[in-house]
């Protein structure tokens, strides 16, 4: 499966600008060597323009979700939403939408850790709906966001569902990036699957972004990266067998003893 990786430089507080963007480096793609999939960053749609997301967030999908089922439907590619601001009855959430080669939605999902360090908590509310997997071409697959990389218990979740392929979409600050690239070989490691992220670049309220999007496969070893704090596209293909192979080499799931681990 061929991706590109959208590590993107967000336009803070200007959604339409974003969505130009997204359009026109999707396209670019295309033209250049087709791709299979697609991933965008985290929070694309307003960045961290957390204070002024009142009159910057989507209304439940409103306008993202049609945008990217024509887009996906007229290349024919899957397309990995990043997340966007979105405003639903009872608050703003951050949420992810995946769309398949038809553009049909496959997947959603609300961000359930909310971070702390850049005030989420004091602006956003927290999804509540179990981390779950979604198909793309027939290959099962699962989407997390960002501060969620940090919590294993999420991704060894989605990986017990038969994912093969993870995907982080980030807007990881350059201030804590060791962590993003050693938490992300872990993640790839422990739950043997393929680590796929789209980190932004840029600056918002202060914060640097660190880019450096990765593609790691199930020993964790390292595919492909973007450069640090510089917006670029990032392209790999990755091989599927190489899940289930190392799956049966080194069986960390059949070795599992979860009644003596507690809750």
């Amino acid at each position: 499966m061929k991706y590109a990786i959208y590590q993107m430089d967000v336009v803070v507080a200007d959604p339409e600008a974003n969505r130009e963007k997204i359009k026109n480096w999707i396209e670019k793609q295309v033209n250049d060597d087709k791709p299979d999939t697609v991933v965008i960053p985290e929070m694309w749609n307003a960045g961290y323009a957390l204070d002024r997301l009142d009159g910057l967030a989507d209304n439940n999908g409103e306008k993202t979700i049609p945008f990217f089922s024509e887009l996906a439907k007229k290349h024919q590619i899957n397309i990995i939403g990043g997340s966007i601001a979105n405003q639903k009855e009872n608050g703003i959430y951050n949420t992810s939408y995946v769309f398949d080669r038809n553009g049909d939605l496959v997947h959603q999902y609300d961000k359930m850790h909310l971070v702390p360090m850049l005030d989420e908590p004091k602006y956003l509310s927290g999804g509540e709906a179990k981390g779950a997997v979604f198909e793309l071409d027939g290959v099962k697959m699962g989407v997390v966001i960002c501060y969620d990389l940090r919590f294993p218990e999420l991704m060894r979740a989605i990986a017990l569902q038969g994912a093969e392929v993870i995907h982080v979409v980030a807007q990881w600050p350059t201030s804590r990036k060791d962590h993003w690239k050693f938490l992300q070989h872990a993640r790839a490691i422990e739950n043997q699957c393929y680590i796929i992220s789209a980190n932004s670049c840029g600056t918002c309220n202060g914060t640097d972004f660190a880019g450096e999007s990765m593609v790691i496969n199930p020993s964790g070893e390292l595919v492909a990266s973007g450069l640090p704090e510089t917006e670029t596209t990032i392209r790999a293909s990755i091989d599927l067998t190489e899940v289930a192979e190392i799956r049966k080499n080194i069986p960390v799931f059949e070795s599992r003893v979860p009644h003596l681990y507690g809750e």
